[in-house]
């Protein structure tokens, strides 16, 4: 049974009003999130829009992506450059929660729209500032993209076959680290005004910073055993076995069977019981020492069979096993539909699936209201209903450029 994303009631960040800055991935996923379970995210976009509306594959002129990434925002479109445009989001912000940008480090400063600045209209306010190095240090004013960020940080080092070249996933990761890590600090942030009587502060995230909460234990290995762990292609360095391998049909399977119990049931599985009653394989320490033999095992006897049935063994055997699933295989996949991953919108008339948001929550789950709408869709209803325009000055602001 689907568990389907029907909910209409309460939602954590009911209420929140969130003004949304950031172009392309880091700031906008950002709000995505907050959107998902409640908050009110009004997203200022320039007169042409969010450079990601034209990304990758477009349908009707904009990209899908898009549809995803923008859900359950009010776009209003205001030219940051001029003054007037300043003026109209200085405005927004003095009802505001939570602000979110992800320019270069100064730029909102020099657009009379730093923090210092904002908090004498809105001591309240949350101010989360995204870049690739911080607002601080020596490096703050270097541009960071995500892919540099990931280098900068060290994941890049570990990724890869020893000798090669780095290898990089094929999405932008640490732009979406980065947000899961400013909507974690917003909320924390949000706690702590609650606590301390309505004052807000400065949530400053960096991807390098978001992208080195990943390693795990690399600092204290280095700086108490002077090791600096290495990429090692499909494994993990000093975790024995966990590795992929190629089965006869010509699909790969992850097996994890590194603990010690675990370890036992697996190689008996694969016929080999005389490695599950070894001692010298009996606890980690030991399977690292021997991890060619280990690994040259399953490699044998992965490469005799089909995935379904190496897979299927090893869940009877209760040892962790999957595939290495496509998005195809994904969104044919009865786990991910039964917990609801997938949520349907419409775009003009045509159907359209959008992930879903984790994590779930029981009693107030978020939920897509809406997919991600036209540029400036909601100009009327912000500018005039929250900001008391009238008709005639709707009408200056699109002669001066400063609203699409």
């Amino acid at each position: 049974m689907q568990l389907e994303n029907t909910a209409t009631g309460a939602r954590p960040l009911d209420g929140i009003r969130v003004i949304e800055l950031g172009q392309l991935l880091a700031g906008p996923f950002t709000g995505t999130i907050l959107a998902y379970f409640g908050a009110e995210v009004i997203k200022v976009e320039p007169p042409g829009g969010d450079p990601i509306r034209g990304w990758r594959i477009l349908r009707d002129g904009t990209s899908l992506w898009y549809r995803s990434l923008g859900r359950n925002k009010k776009s209003v479109t205001l030219d940051l450059k001029t003054e007037r445009g300043r003026e109209l989001v200085r405005a927004l912000l003095r009802d505001a929660d939570v602000l979110v940008e992800n320019f270069r480090p100064g730029l909102m400063e020099s657009w009379g729209l730093g923090p210092d600045t904002i908090k004498a209209d809105n001591p309240g306010l949350v101010y989360a500032r995204i870049s690739g190095y911080g607002q601080t240090g020596p490096y703050a004013d270097k541009p960071g993209y995500a892919s540099v960020t990931e280098g900068y940080a060290g994941f890049r080092y570990i990724n890869g076959e020893p000798g090669q070249a780095p290898v990089r996933t094929n999405i932008s990761m640490g732009d979406t680290l980065a947000a899961i890590h400013t909507a974690l600090g917003i909320a924390l942030a949000l706690l702590q005004r609650q606590r301390a009587g309505g004052e807000g502060q400065v949530v400053d995230v960096a991807l390098y910073e978001s992208i080195f909460n990943l390693m795990e234990a690399i600092v204290p290995e280095y700086d108490g055993a002077g090791v600096v762990r290495e990429p090692s292609g499909t494994t993990v360095t000093g975790i024995v076995p966990t590795n992929t391998y190629l089965c006869d049909d010509g699909k790969y399977v992850v097996i994890g069977g590194n603990g010690d119990s675990i370890f036992k049931r697996l190689m008996t599985a694969a016929g080999r019981s005389d490695m599950a009653a070894d001692p010298a394989l009996a606890d980690n320490a030991g399977r690292v020492r021997h991890d060619g033999a280990i690994d040259a095992a399953l490699a044998d006897w992965c490469a005799a069979h089909a995935s379904s049935y190496i897979i299927a063994t090893l869940e009877e055997a209760r040892v962790p096993v999957g595939p290495i699933n496509s998005i195809a295989d994904i969104m044919a996949d009865e786990h991910f539909i039964a917990r609801g991953m997938f949520e349907n919108v419409t775009i003009d008339g045509e159907p359209l699936k959008i992930p879903a948001i984790a994590p779930r929550l029981m009693t107030t789950p978020g939920r897509t209201d809406w997919p991600g709408g036209a540029v400036g869709s909601h100009n009327t209803e912000i500018l005039q209903g929250l900001l008391g325009l009238s008709d005639e000055a709707l009408q200056a602001l699109r002669a001066e450029g400063v609203i699409a």
